[in-house]
Protein backbone atom coordinates (compact mmCIF):
# COMPACT_ATOMS: atom_id res chain seq x y z
CA UNK A 1 0.00 0.00 0.00
CA UNK A 2 1.30 3.44 -0.96
CA UNK A 3 -0.05 6.24 1.24
CA UNK A 4 0.54 9.93 0.65
CA UNK A 5 0.10 12.08 3.76
CA UNK A 6 -0.95 15.60 2.78
CA UNK A 7 -1.11 18.60 5.08
CA UNK A 8 -3.06 21.54 3.56
CA UNK A 9 -1.70 25.04 3.38
CA UNK A 10 -2.29 27.63 6.09
CA UNK A 11 -3.39 31.06 4.93
CA UNK A 12 -1.37 34.03 6.13
CA UNK A 13 -2.43 34.57 9.74
CA UNK A 14 -1.17 35.97 13.04
CA UNK A 15 0.35 32.60 14.02
CA UNK A 16 1.67 31.63 10.59
CA UNK A 17 4.66 33.96 11.12
CA UNK A 18 4.97 34.01 7.33
CA UNK A 19 6.78 37.34 7.15
CA UNK A 20 9.00 36.58 10.15
CA UNK A 21 10.02 33.18 8.77
CA UNK A 22 11.57 34.84 5.74
CA UNK A 23 14.18 36.40 8.02
CA UNK A 24 15.43 32.93 9.05
CA UNK A 25 14.86 31.26 5.66
CA UNK A 26 12.29 28.78 6.97
CA UNK A 27 9.10 27.69 5.24
CA UNK A 28 6.81 26.95 8.20
CA UNK A 29 6.67 27.43 11.96
CA UNK A 30 5.76 23.85 12.87
CA UNK A 31 5.42 20.42 11.23
CA UNK A 32 2.07 18.54 11.01
CA UNK A 33 2.23 16.67 14.31
CA UNK A 34 -1.18 15.01 13.92
CA UNK A 35 -0.29 13.47 10.57
CA UNK A 36 3.09 12.29 11.86
CA UNK A 37 1.37 10.63 14.81
CA UNK A 38 -1.18 8.93 12.57
CA UNK A 39 1.68 7.77 10.34
CA UNK A 40 3.09 5.88 13.33
CA UNK A 41 -0.25 4.04 13.74
CA UNK A 42 -0.31 2.69 10.19
CA UNK A 43 0.91 -0.77 9.15
CA UNK A 44 4.71 -0.90 9.06
CA UNK A 45 4.71 -2.46 5.60
CA UNK A 46 2.90 0.50 4.04
CA UNK A 47 5.06 2.89 2.05
CA UNK A 48 4.49 6.44 3.24
CA UNK A 49 5.42 9.88 1.93
CA UNK A 50 4.60 13.29 3.42
CA UNK A 51 3.77 16.46 1.52
CA UNK A 52 3.29 19.50 3.75
CA UNK A 53 1.91 22.18 1.44
CA UNK A 54 3.36 24.81 3.74
CA UNK A 55 6.89 23.77 2.76
CA UNK A 56 6.57 22.18 -0.72
CA UNK A 57 4.26 21.88 -3.70
CA UNK A 58 1.94 18.95 -4.26
CA UNK A 59 2.39 17.60 -7.79
CA UNK A 60 0.15 15.38 -9.86
CA UNK A 61 3.01 12.88 -9.84
CA UNK A 62 2.79 12.78 -6.03
CA UNK A 63 -0.92 12.01 -6.26
CA UNK A 64 -0.59 9.39 -9.02
CA UNK A 65 2.02 7.55 -6.94
CA UNK A 66 -0.44 7.01 -4.09
CA UNK A 67 -3.07 4.31 -3.61
CA UNK A 68 -4.65 6.57 -1.00
CA UNK A 69 -4.18 10.19 0.05
CA UNK A 70 -4.64 10.88 3.76
CA UNK A 71 -5.51 14.48 4.63
CA UNK A 72 -5.63 16.01 8.11
CA UNK A 73 -6.36 19.66 8.78
CA UNK A 74 -7.50 22.41 11.13
CA UNK A 75 -10.54 24.54 10.35
CA UNK A 76 -8.43 27.41 9.04
CA UNK A 77 -7.05 25.09 6.33
CA UNK A 78 -10.46 24.29 4.83
CA UNK A 79 -9.97 26.06 1.50
CA UNK A 80 -6.67 24.30 0.85
CA UNK A 81 -8.08 20.95 2.01
CA UNK A 82 -10.98 21.23 -0.44
CA UNK A 83 -8.53 21.98 -3.23
CA UNK A 84 -6.47 18.89 -2.40
CA UNK A 85 -9.59 16.70 -2.32
CA UNK A 86 -10.75 18.06 -5.69
CA UNK A 87 -7.38 17.30 -7.26
CA UNK A 88 -7.50 13.76 -5.91
CA UNK A 89 -10.98 13.23 -7.33
CA UNK A 90 -9.90 14.56 -10.73
CA UNK A 91 -7.08 12.01 -10.83
CA UNK A 92 -9.13 9.16 -9.43
CA UNK A 93 -7.16 8.88 -6.18
CA UNK A 94 -9.09 7.79 -3.11
CA UNK A 95 -9.08 10.09 -0.09
CA UNK A 96 -9.01 9.38 3.65
CA UNK A 97 -9.53 12.38 5.94
CA UNK A 98 -9.50 13.11 9.66
CA UNK A 99 -8.57 15.72 12.20
CA UNK A 100 -10.40 18.70 13.74
CA UNK A 101 -11.66 20.19 10.44
CA UNK A 102 -13.38 16.99 9.30
CA UNK A 103 -14.54 15.94 12.76
CA UNK A 104 -16.32 19.28 13.29
CA UNK A 105 -18.02 19.43 9.88
CA UNK A 106 -18.02 16.03 8.12
CA UNK A 107 -21.04 17.01 6.03
CA UNK A 108 -18.94 19.57 4.13
CA UNK A 109 -16.71 16.98 2.48
CA UNK A 110 -18.64 14.87 -0.03
CA UNK A 111 -15.45 14.23 -1.99
CA UNK A 112 -13.82 12.25 0.81
CA UNK A 113 -14.06 8.47 0.46
CA UNK A 114 -13.39 7.61 4.11
CA UNK A 115 -13.83 9.98 7.07
CA UNK A 116 -11.88 8.70 10.09
CA UNK A 117 -13.06 11.13 12.74
CA UNK A 118 -12.51 11.94 16.42
CA UNK A 119 -9.36 10.48 17.95
CA UNK A 120 -7.34 8.26 15.61
CA UNK A 121 -6.20 5.94 18.39
CA UNK A 122 -9.80 4.67 18.51
CA UNK A 123 -11.23 5.05 15.00
CA UNK A 124 -8.19 4.36 12.81
CA UNK A 125 -7.78 0.69 13.88
CA UNK A 126 -11.46 0.09 13.05
CA UNK A 127 -10.98 1.56 9.59
CA UNK A 128 -7.76 -0.37 8.95
CA UNK A 129 -9.41 -3.66 9.92
CA UNK A 130 -12.32 -3.03 7.57
CA UNK A 131 -10.00 -1.87 4.81
CA UNK A 132 -8.03 -5.09 5.09
CA UNK A 133 -11.27 -7.04 4.71
CA UNK A 134 -12.43 -4.94 1.70
CA UNK A 135 -15.43 -3.58 3.58
CA UNK A 136 -14.33 -0.11 4.63
CA UNK A 137 -17.19 2.23 5.52
CA UNK A 138 -17.33 5.91 4.69
CA UNK A 139 -17.51 7.28 8.24
CA UNK A 140 -15.81 6.14 11.43
CA UNK A 141 -16.59 7.99 14.63
CA UNK A 142 -16.52 7.37 18.37
CA UNK A 143 -17.64 9.20 21.53
CA UNK A 144 -14.80 7.62 23.53
CA UNK A 145 -11.61 9.35 24.59
CA UNK A 146 -8.26 7.75 23.76
CA UNK A 147 -5.78 6.53 26.35
CA UNK A 148 -2.64 8.51 25.47
CA UNK A 149 -0.45 5.86 27.06
CA UNK A 150 -1.06 3.91 23.85
CA UNK A 151 -0.26 6.80 21.51
CA UNK A 152 2.92 6.12 19.52
CA UNK A 153 5.71 8.63 19.00
CA UNK A 154 5.28 10.65 15.78
CA UNK A 155 7.18 9.66 12.64
CA UNK A 156 9.66 12.54 12.62
CA UNK A 157 11.76 10.58 10.13
CA UNK A 158 9.26 11.66 7.44
CA UNK A 159 10.22 15.32 7.94
CA UNK A 160 12.72 17.62 6.33
CA UNK A 161 13.49 19.41 9.60
CA UNK A 162 15.47 22.16 7.91
CA UNK A 163 12.24 23.64 6.55
CA UNK A 164 10.77 24.36 10.00
CA UNK A 165 11.46 27.00 12.64
CA UNK A 166 10.44 24.72 15.52
CA UNK A 167 9.51 21.13 16.29
CA UNK A 168 6.50 19.99 18.36
CA UNK A 169 5.30 17.21 20.62
CA UNK A 170 2.10 16.57 22.57
CA UNK A 171 1.87 15.71 26.27
CA UNK A 172 -1.85 16.03 27.01
CA UNK A 173 -5.31 16.50 25.53
CA UNK A 174 -8.32 18.13 27.12
CA UNK A 175 -8.82 21.13 29.38
CA UNK A 176 -10.46 21.31 32.83
CA UNK A 177 -12.07 24.65 31.99
CA UNK A 178 -15.13 25.20 29.80
CA UNK A 179 -14.98 28.55 27.97
CA UNK A 180 -18.10 28.78 25.83
CA UNK A 181 -16.33 29.93 22.62
CA UNK A 182 -13.69 27.18 22.70
CA UNK A 183 -14.08 23.84 20.93
CA UNK A 184 -11.23 22.08 22.74
CA UNK A 185 -13.53 20.42 25.27
CA UNK A 186 -15.81 19.38 22.40
CA UNK A 187 -12.92 17.69 20.61
CA UNK A 188 -10.93 16.39 23.58
CA UNK A 189 -13.02 16.60 26.76
CA UNK A 190 -12.64 18.33 30.12
CA UNK A 191 -10.56 15.70 31.87
CA UNK A 192 -6.92 16.16 30.86
CA UNK A 193 -5.43 12.93 29.52
CA UNK A 194 -1.66 12.70 29.57
CA UNK A 195 1.26 10.72 28.28
CA UNK A 196 3.82 9.29 30.66
CA UNK A 197 7.13 10.96 31.40
CA UNK A 198 8.83 8.12 29.51
CA UNK A 199 6.77 8.87 26.40
CA UNK A 200 7.66 12.55 26.52
CA UNK A 201 11.36 11.78 26.94
CA UNK A 202 11.24 9.27 24.09
CA UNK A 203 9.81 11.89 21.74
CA UNK A 204 12.45 14.42 22.76
CA UNK A 205 15.12 11.76 22.26
CA UNK A 206 13.89 11.20 18.71
CA UNK A 207 14.28 14.90 17.91
CA UNK A 208 17.65 15.06 19.62
CA UNK A 209 18.92 12.01 17.72
CA UNK A 210 18.06 13.67 14.42
CA UNK A 211 20.18 16.69 15.33
CA UNK A 212 17.48 19.13 16.41
CA UNK A 213 18.82 21.83 18.75
CA UNK A 214 16.23 24.60 18.76
CA UNK A 215 12.73 25.26 20.07
CA UNK A 216 10.13 22.59 20.81
CA UNK A 217 6.47 23.54 21.16
CA UNK A 218 4.39 21.34 23.46
CA UNK A 219 1.08 21.72 21.65
CA UNK A 220 -1.28 21.05 24.59
CA UNK A 221 -4.18 23.45 24.89
CA UNK A 222 -3.53 23.59 28.63
CA UNK A 223 -0.22 22.06 29.63
CA UNK A 224 -0.95 22.54 33.34
CA UNK A 225 -4.35 20.81 33.33
CA UNK A 226 -2.91 18.10 35.60
CA UNK A 227 -0.50 19.98 37.86
CA UNK A 228 0.15 17.06 40.20
CA UNK A 229 1.55 14.76 37.54
CA UNK A 230 3.62 17.56 36.07
CA UNK A 231 5.29 18.40 39.37
CA UNK A 232 5.83 14.84 40.54
CA UNK A 233 6.76 13.02 37.34
CA UNK A 234 7.04 14.88 34.06
CA UNK A 235 8.94 18.04 34.93
CA UNK A 236 11.53 16.27 37.13
CA UNK A 237 12.16 13.84 34.25
CA UNK A 238 12.46 16.75 31.81
CA UNK A 239 14.86 18.59 34.11
CA UNK A 240 17.11 15.55 34.39
CA UNK A 241 17.07 14.94 30.64
CA UNK A 242 17.83 18.58 29.84
CA UNK A 243 20.66 18.86 32.34
CA UNK A 244 22.26 15.64 31.11
CA UNK A 245 22.31 17.01 27.55
CA UNK A 246 23.17 20.60 28.52
CA UNK A 247 19.79 22.04 27.57
CA UNK A 248 19.57 21.35 23.81
CA UNK A 249 16.02 22.76 23.47
CA UNK A 250 13.96 25.67 24.65
CA UNK A 251 10.34 24.72 25.35
CA UNK A 252 7.10 26.66 25.06
CA UNK A 253 3.46 25.79 25.51
CA UNK A 254 -0.07 27.01 26.32
CA UNK A 255 -1.32 27.41 29.90
CA UNK A 256 -4.14 28.98 31.86
CA UNK A 257 -3.57 32.12 33.93
CA UNK A 258 -3.70 30.18 37.20
CA UNK A 259 -0.09 29.19 36.53
CA UNK A 260 0.68 32.47 38.32
CA UNK A 261 -0.72 30.98 41.54
CA UNK A 262 1.82 28.13 41.65
CA UNK A 263 5.38 29.31 42.22
CA UNK A 264 6.72 25.77 42.45
CA UNK A 265 5.26 24.87 39.08
CA UNK A 266 6.71 27.99 37.44
CA UNK A 267 10.11 27.28 38.95
CA UNK A 268 10.09 23.69 37.69
CA UNK A 269 8.96 24.73 34.20
CA UNK A 270 11.75 27.28 33.90
CA UNK A 271 14.29 24.77 35.19
CA UNK A 272 13.05 22.27 32.60
CA UNK A 273 13.72 24.73 29.79
CA UNK A 274 10.44 26.57 29.25
CA UNK A 275 10.84 30.22 28.37
CA UNK A 276 7.47 31.12 26.77
CA UNK A 277 3.82 30.43 27.56
CA UNK A 278 0.67 31.44 25.73
CA UNK A 279 -2.22 32.46 27.98
CA UNK A 280 -5.83 33.09 26.99
CA UNK A 281 -6.61 36.34 28.81
CA UNK A 282 -9.48 37.34 26.49
CA UNK A 283 -10.73 40.50 28.21
CA UNK A 284 -10.05 42.97 31.03
CA UNK A 285 -13.84 43.28 31.45
CA UNK A 286 -15.03 40.95 34.21
CA UNK A 287 -18.61 40.82 32.90
CA UNK A 288 -17.34 39.57 29.53
CA UNK A 289 -15.31 36.87 31.28
CA UNK A 290 -18.41 35.79 33.20
CA UNK A 291 -20.42 35.73 29.96
CA UNK A 292 -18.02 33.27 28.30
CA UNK A 293 -17.44 31.20 31.48
CA UNK A 294 -13.76 32.14 31.64
CA UNK A 295 -13.98 31.62 35.38
CA UNK A 296 -10.27 31.07 35.97
CA UNK A 297 -9.60 34.66 34.85
CA UNK A 298 -12.22 36.33 37.02
CA UNK A 299 -11.69 38.13 40.32
CA UNK A 300 -7.96 38.47 39.91
CA UNK A 301 -5.48 41.19 39.03
CA UNK A 302 -4.65 39.94 35.53
CA UNK A 303 -1.74 42.32 35.01
CA UNK A 304 -0.18 41.29 38.32
CA UNK A 305 -0.55 37.64 37.28
CA UNK A 306 1.17 38.31 33.96
CA UNK A 307 4.04 40.12 35.66
CA UNK A 308 4.47 37.30 38.15
CA UNK A 309 4.80 34.76 35.34
CA UNK A 310 7.24 36.95 33.40
CA UNK A 311 9.37 37.64 36.44
CA UNK A 312 9.55 33.89 37.00
CA UNK A 313 11.32 33.62 33.63
CA UNK A 314 8.44 32.89 31.25
CA UNK A 315 7.57 35.30 28.47
CA UNK A 316 3.80 35.65 28.32
CA UNK A 317 2.14 35.66 24.92
CA UNK A 318 -1.59 36.16 25.10
CA UNK A 319 -4.89 36.02 23.29
CA UNK A 320 -7.59 38.68 23.59
CA UNK A 321 -11.13 38.86 22.21
CA UNK A 322 -13.59 41.66 21.51
CA UNK A 323 -17.21 41.20 20.49
CA UNK A 324 -18.73 39.78 23.67
CA UNK A 325 -22.32 40.81 24.37
CA UNK A 326 -21.18 42.37 27.65
CA UNK A 327 -18.37 44.41 26.11
CA UNK A 328 -18.95 48.12 26.87
CA UNK A 329 -18.20 50.86 24.36
CA UNK A 330 -15.00 51.57 26.32
CA UNK A 331 -13.60 48.04 25.78
CA UNK A 332 -11.29 49.06 22.96
CA UNK A 333 -9.45 51.74 24.93
CA UNK A 334 -9.40 49.52 28.02
CA UNK A 335 -7.84 46.67 26.07
CA UNK A 336 -5.20 48.92 24.53
CA UNK A 337 -4.32 50.18 28.00
CA UNK A 338 -4.19 46.67 29.41
CA UNK A 339 -1.89 45.36 26.70
CA UNK A 340 0.49 48.30 26.95
CA UNK A 341 0.64 48.22 30.74
CA UNK A 342 1.13 44.46 30.90
CA UNK A 343 4.10 44.46 28.53
CA UNK A 344 2.66 41.53 26.57
CA UNK A 345 4.49 41.89 23.27
CA UNK A 346 2.85 39.07 21.32
CA UNK A 347 -0.77 40.03 21.87
CA UNK A 348 -3.21 38.33 19.50
CA UNK A 349 -6.44 40.33 19.49
CA UNK A 350 -9.31 38.72 17.61
CA UNK A 351 -13.00 39.12 17.03
CA UNK A 352 -15.26 36.69 18.85
CA UNK A 353 -16.48 33.83 16.65
CA UNK A 354 -18.64 30.81 17.40
CA UNK A 355 -16.99 27.57 16.21
CA UNK A 356 -19.29 24.67 15.39
CA UNK A 357 -20.12 22.51 18.40
CA UNK A 358 -19.36 25.09 21.08
CA UNK A 359 -21.80 26.39 23.67
CA UNK A 360 -21.53 29.81 22.06
CA UNK A 361 -22.52 28.30 18.70
CA UNK A 362 -25.57 26.66 20.29
CA UNK A 363 -26.61 29.92 21.96
CA UNK A 364 -26.18 31.97 18.81
CA UNK A 365 -28.14 29.40 16.81
CA UNK A 366 -30.95 29.36 19.38
CA UNK A 367 -31.11 33.15 19.35
CA UNK A 368 -31.13 33.23 15.54
CA UNK A 369 -27.89 35.21 15.39
CA UNK A 370 -25.65 32.83 13.41
CA UNK A 371 -24.76 34.10 9.95
CA UNK A 372 -22.19 31.62 8.60
CA UNK A 373 -19.50 29.13 9.60
CA UNK A 374 -16.45 30.44 11.42
CA UNK A 375 -13.32 30.73 9.28
CA UNK A 376 -10.97 29.54 12.00
CA UNK A 377 -9.07 32.84 11.86
CA UNK A 378 -10.44 35.32 14.39
CA UNK A 379 -8.07 38.07 13.22
CA UNK A 380 -9.44 38.35 9.67
CA UNK A 381 -12.08 41.02 10.46
CA UNK A 382 -14.92 38.49 10.20
CA UNK A 383 -17.49 37.41 12.76
CA UNK A 384 -20.01 34.61 12.18
CA UNK A 385 -22.91 35.93 14.24
CA UNK A 386 -24.76 39.20 14.75
CA UNK A 387 -23.07 41.03 17.67
CA UNK A 388 -24.94 43.09 20.25
CA UNK A 389 -22.69 46.06 19.54
CA UNK A 390 -23.22 47.48 16.04
CA UNK A 391 -20.97 45.78 13.48
CA UNK A 392 -19.60 49.15 12.41
CA UNK A 393 -18.65 50.13 15.97
CA UNK A 394 -17.13 46.72 16.62
CA UNK A 395 -15.01 46.70 13.46
CA UNK A 396 -13.90 50.29 13.93
CA UNK A 397 -12.98 49.61 17.56
CA UNK A 398 -11.14 46.43 16.60
CA UNK A 399 -9.26 48.31 13.91
CA UNK A 400 -8.28 51.00 16.43
CA UNK A 401 -6.80 48.36 18.76
CA UNK A 402 -4.66 46.84 16.03
CA UNK A 403 -3.56 50.17 14.59
CA UNK A 404 -2.45 51.23 18.06
CA UNK A 405 -0.81 48.19 19.65
CA UNK A 406 1.14 47.25 16.51
CA UNK A 407 2.12 50.76 15.53
CA UNK A 408 5.92 51.03 15.87
CA UNK A 409 5.64 53.54 18.71
CA UNK A 410 3.42 51.39 20.92
CA UNK A 411 4.87 48.05 19.89
CA UNK A 412 8.49 48.95 20.61
CA UNK A 413 7.50 50.61 23.88
CA UNK A 414 5.92 47.30 24.87
CA UNK A 415 9.02 45.35 23.91
CA UNK A 416 11.17 47.61 26.07
CA UNK A 417 8.77 47.37 29.00
CA UNK A 418 8.78 43.58 28.76
CA UNK A 419 12.58 43.32 28.55
CA UNK A 420 12.92 45.53 31.63
CA UNK A 421 10.69 43.23 33.71
CA UNK A 422 11.59 39.83 32.23
CA UNK A 423 13.78 37.58 34.38
CA UNK A 424 15.05 34.74 32.17
CA UNK A 425 16.59 31.58 33.55
CA UNK A 426 20.19 31.98 34.64
CA UNK A 427 21.27 28.55 33.39
CA UNK A 428 23.20 28.78 30.14
CA UNK A 429 21.89 26.84 27.18
CA UNK A 430 24.06 24.71 24.94
CA UNK A 431 22.90 26.46 21.78
CA UNK A 432 25.44 27.51 19.21
CA UNK A 433 24.74 30.52 17.02
CA UNK A 434 23.15 29.30 13.81
CA UNK A 435 23.84 30.87 10.46
CA UNK A 436 20.15 31.45 9.68
CA UNK A 437 19.67 33.40 12.91
CA UNK A 438 22.82 35.45 12.38
CA UNK A 439 21.55 36.30 8.90
CA UNK A 440 18.16 37.21 10.38
CA UNK A 441 19.90 39.85 12.46
CA UNK A 442 21.53 41.35 9.38
CA UNK A 443 18.25 41.23 7.46
CA UNK A 444 16.50 43.03 10.30
CA UNK A 445 19.05 45.83 10.12
CA UNK A 446 18.28 46.32 6.43
CA UNK A 447 14.52 45.69 6.43
CA UNK A 448 13.63 47.30 9.74
CA UNK A 449 16.55 49.62 10.48
CA UNK A 450 17.04 51.12 7.03
CA UNK A 451 13.97 50.54 4.86
CA UNK A 452 11.24 50.20 7.47
CA UNK A 453 9.08 53.02 8.74
CA UNK A 454 9.87 51.78 12.25
CA UNK A 455 13.61 52.44 11.87
CA UNK A 456 13.75 55.15 14.54
CA UNK A 457 12.21 52.82 17.15
CA UNK A 458 14.23 49.85 15.91
CA UNK A 459 17.55 51.60 16.46
CA UNK A 460 16.51 52.92 19.87
CA UNK A 461 15.70 49.37 20.98
CA UNK A 462 18.78 47.98 19.22
CA UNK A 463 21.25 50.11 21.17
CA UNK A 464 19.28 50.11 24.43
CA UNK A 465 19.15 46.32 24.55
CA UNK A 466 22.72 45.92 23.29
CA UNK A 467 24.17 48.02 26.12
CA UNK A 468 21.56 47.73 28.89
CA UNK A 469 20.29 44.16 28.36
CA UNK A 470 22.98 42.44 26.25
CA UNK A 471 21.83 38.98 27.24
CA UNK A 472 18.37 39.77 25.87
CA UNK A 473 19.65 41.45 22.70
CA UNK A 474 18.81 38.46 20.42
CA UNK A 475 15.29 38.37 21.91
CA UNK A 476 14.89 42.10 21.26
CA UNK A 477 15.74 41.59 17.58
CA UNK A 478 13.42 38.58 17.38
CA UNK A 479 10.52 40.58 18.81
CA UNK A 480 11.25 43.41 16.39
CA UNK A 481 10.88 40.92 13.52
CA UNK A 482 7.64 39.61 15.02
CA UNK A 483 6.25 43.14 15.03
CA UNK A 484 7.02 43.47 11.34
CA UNK A 485 5.06 40.25 10.69
CA UNK A 486 2.06 41.36 12.74
CA UNK A 487 1.84 44.70 10.93
CA UNK A 488 2.03 42.99 7.54
CA UNK A 489 -0.69 40.48 8.47
CA UNK A 490 -3.17 43.09 9.62
CA UNK A 491 -2.38 45.36 6.67
CA UNK A 492 -3.15 42.42 4.39
CA UNK A 493 -6.47 41.78 6.17
CA UNK A 494 -7.36 45.47 5.85
CA UNK A 495 -6.61 45.37 2.12
CA UNK A 496 -8.80 42.30 1.67
CA UNK A 497 -11.62 43.93 3.64
CA UNK A 498 -11.50 47.09 1.54
CA UNK A 499 -11.48 45.08 -1.68
CA UNK A 500 -14.52 43.11 -0.50
CA UNK A 501 -16.36 46.34 0.34
CA UNK A 502 -15.82 47.62 -3.19
CA UNK A 503 -17.28 44.51 -4.84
Amino acid sequence: MKLLLVYPKYPTTFWSFKYALKFISKKASLPPLGLLTVAAMLPAEWEQRLVDLNVKHLTDADLRWADYVLVSAMSIQKESALSVIARCKALGVRVIAGGPLFTANPEDFDGVDHLVLNEAEITLPLFLEDLGNDKAKRIYTSPQWANLAATPAPRVDLLNMRKYASMNIQYSRGCPFDCDFCNITVLYGRVPRTKSADQVIAELNALYARGWRRGVFIVDDNFIGNKGKLKKEVLPALIGWMEERKHPFTLYTEVSINLADDEELMRLMVKAGFDQVFVGIESPNDESLAECSKLQNRNRDLIASVRKIQKAGLEVQAGFIVGFDKDPASIFERLIGFIQESGIVTAMVGLLNAPHGTKLYSRMKQEGRLTRAATGDNTDFSINFVPKMSSEALLNGYRSILNTIYSPKHYYARVKKFLKEYRPATKARSFRPQFSYIMAGFKSVVRLGIIGRERYYYWKLFFWSLFRKPRLFPLAITLSIYGFHFRKVFASHEKTLRAAALR
